[in-house]
Order: C-alpha cells, then sequence, then structure tokens
C-alpha cells in the first residue's frame, strides 16, 4: 500500500487574498497539487452531475458508441486510451469529454428522452467549475507575484480551451499478471485541472517524475472538496517553479467515478516564461509557444506512440 499524501487546503472564499496567494505558491512550489474547497459548486450539482454521469455509462454500449468521440468530444471506450505509451496495457476507464462552449456546435449530446435534464445539467457544472477556476487562476496570478488579472489581460481566458471529462473506471480488474491502470502515468497538459470524485480511492501521485524508481503516494478525496493540480503549461511558464507533477489512477478492484475540467489557455495566447520567474541566473528554460501548437505537439506524441488513443486525439484545429 502506497503512503498517503498530505497536501495543502486552500480556501477559495478567504478573504486574505494575499495569504490564500502564498499558500498556494508553497503547494504548487511543493507538490503541484492541493484541495479547494468554498469553491461555490453547490452539493446538489455535484451530486446530480455523478447520477447522471452514472446513468450515462450504464446504458448499452451500442447507444453510448452512437456519441464515439469525434473532435475530442463524446464517449470513449474501455481501453480506448493509453495515456503512457510504456503502460502494458490500454487504460481501463470509459469516458464522456465536453468542448468549449464557444464551440457548441461540435459537442455531442445524449438525446434528451433517453437521459432528461443530462445537457443542461453538464453545462450548468461547467460554467460553475469554470467559474472556480478564473477565479483560482487570479490567485496563482497573485502567487507569481503579478497582477490579479494577469492572466486575463494576457488573453489566456478570452475563450479557453477547457474541456470537461466523465470517467468510468470498473471494478472488475484484469486477472492477468499485467498490471492496470484506470488511468496510466501522466502530466496534464495545461493551466490546472479541477477534480471531482465518487470519494473511491486510486489517485496516485509521483512528486519526482525523473527519478527512477518512481515513488508513488495515495491522494485521498475530501468529501466536497476539488483535487487541483497544475498543468505542463502553467509549468513552463513559471519555468518550472510551480510542478506539473506526474500522477495515475490505479485499479482498486472497486468502481470509481470521477468529473474533471482540463483548463487550457485560448487558442492564441502565448505561452512563455513569465518575468517574475526568469533571472540572470535562472534564464527561460522553454522558447515561446502558441497555446494551440503546444496542445497540438503534445497530442501528435500521443497519437503517433500510443495507437488507441488516435481517435481521441484529433488536431484542435480542425474543430475550428
Amino acid at each position: 500500500m502506497s503512503q498517503a499524501l498530505q497536501l495543502p487546503i486552500i480556501d477559495l472564499s478567504s478573504t486574505d487574498r494575499l495569504s490564500t496567494a502564498n499558500s498556494i505558491r508553497q503547494a504548487c512550489m511543493d507538490h503541484g497539487f492541493f484541495y479547494l474547497v468554498n469553491h461555490g459548486v453547490e452539493e446538489e450539482l455535484r451530486k446530480e452531475v455523478f447520477d447522471l454521469s452514472k446513468k450515462f455509462f450504464l446504458l448499452p454500449l451500442e447507444e453510448k458508441m452512437k456519441l464515439a468521440v469525434k473532435k475530442h468530444r463524446g464517449y470513449t471506450g474501455l481501453y480506448d486510451e493509453k495515456i503512457d505509451s510504456s503502460s502494458a496495457k490500454a487504460d481501463s476507464r470509459e469516458g464522456f469529454y465536453i468542448g468549449p462552449p464557444a464551440e457548441n456546435h461540435l459537442n455531442q449530446w445524449p438525446f434528451e428522452e433517453d437521459l432528461p435534464s443530462w445537457r443542461s445539467t453538464m453545462e450548468a457544472y461547467y460554467k460553475k467549475v469554470m467559474s472556480a477556476g478564473t477565479k483560482l487562476i487570479s490567485l496563482i496570478a497573485l502567487a507569481l507575484y503579478l497582477d490579479e488579472d494577469f492572466f486575463q489581460k494576457l488573453g489566456a481566458l478570452n475563450e479557453p480551451l477547457a474541456f470537461m471529462g466523465l470517467f468510468h473506471y470498473p471494478g472488475e480488474v484484469d486477472s492477468s499478471k499485467e498490471e492496470v491502470y484506470g488511468a496510466s502515468a501522466h502530466s496534464d497538459f495545461g493551466m490546472i485541472t479541477l477534480l471531482l470524485t465518487d470519494g473511491v480511492p486510486g489517485l496516485q501521485v509521483c512528486s519526482e517524475k525523473f527519478k527512477q524508481p518512481r515513488v508513488w503516494e495515495d491522494v485521498p478525496s475530501i468529501s466536497g472538496a476539488f483535487i487541483v493540480n497544475i498543468g505542463d503549461m502553467m509549468e513552463r511558464c513559471t519555468n518550472c517553479l510551480f510542478r506539473s507533477t506526474m500522477h495515475r489512477v490505479v485499479a482498486t478492484g472497486e468502481e470509481r467515478y470521477s468529473v474533471l475540467l482540463f483548463i487550457n489557455p485560448s487558442k492564441e495566447c502565448m505561452v512563455e516564461c513569465l518575468e517574475s520567474c526568469s533571472s540572470e541566473s535562472c534564464p527561460p528554460r522553454y522558447p515561446p509557444i502558441r497555446s494551440l501548437d503546444y496542445l497540438e505537439e503534445r497530442i501528435r506524441a500521443i497519437a503517433l506512440v500510443s495507437p488507441e488513443s488516435r481517435a481521441l486525439y484529433p488536431q484542435i484545429e480542425s474543430s475550428t
């Protein structure tokens, strides 16, 4: 059994913004992960999202396949993804992806008669979590000694490429000797990710992703709290001051559900080292790159080495 990691708890409703920003800074430097409480997403809405998510995944496979993923939106079946190409088997989970409202015509939805209120509930949840994420990004700006509206002025949040993912991890575990993961080891591409789980364990993080052998620690759930992690683009902007931590979901033999919002900057936003994160002795480690170009570069890399993931990761540009 892996050791449980004790993560900081960030209160989004705190009126002491500078103290909260300092706590976020320390959390992002030490772990790249933290809990977020008092985020404004009501318990009733959270419960409804999980209830409707379960109802969708209980549909017959042929019904779910009518919404098979196109342009990173829609249903992905069990073993359709393998995020870590070195993993022996594809990931043991099924998912459903919802894209940004600005491109709502590309999203796919179950029929209203099959799942009443499904679309309106998911759209309401997306909007609420995006609002919490935007407030959090303002605090992250303060944590980087920047104006709190820095990322808004930069254009990162004009039309952010934020994707919502619903995931179902089946309880049955393959009896073969090969280790099976619900989500194989990876770091997220974007700025931040906000994760809500049903409380079933399985999430693990590896604080030192470049060291071998990797040491994995369990991340327990806190009821009602989001688990937030820093993504690769934020790590890149901060010149590796903030960590984009490697993580995975292990199969526990218990059925598990989760909901995530992956917040990426707007397509045209330039991802480059922040002035507050570089100096003569610590120059920028990465050249500037457009947000969309970075995402597509990462997506191509996964598709090349993981045939299972090619349907899920088409070029985002083709969606415009």
